[in-house]
């Protein structure tokens, strides 16, 4: 999988849903990823990507 993952909250996939009123994963993980997700304390998700708003920002620069 091979990028470091932070947080489920510091991820872009990590979004507010209005109608159950919780945040969920929006992130497709497969059967495989999701027993491995539940059962590990060092699972690195390969869809994590950092909700860096700022990015491009620092892109204009």
């Amino acid at each position: 999988m091979g990028k470091v993952s932070g947080s489920c909250e510091s991820c872009v996939n990590y979004v507010y849903d209005e109608d159950c009123g919780y945040y969920v994963c929006e992130a497709d993980l497969d059967e495989d990823d999701m027993v491995k997700f539940l059962s590990s304390q060092t699972f690195r998700c390969p869809f994590y990507c950092l909700d860096d708003e700022y990015r491009v920002v620092r892109g204009q620069m």
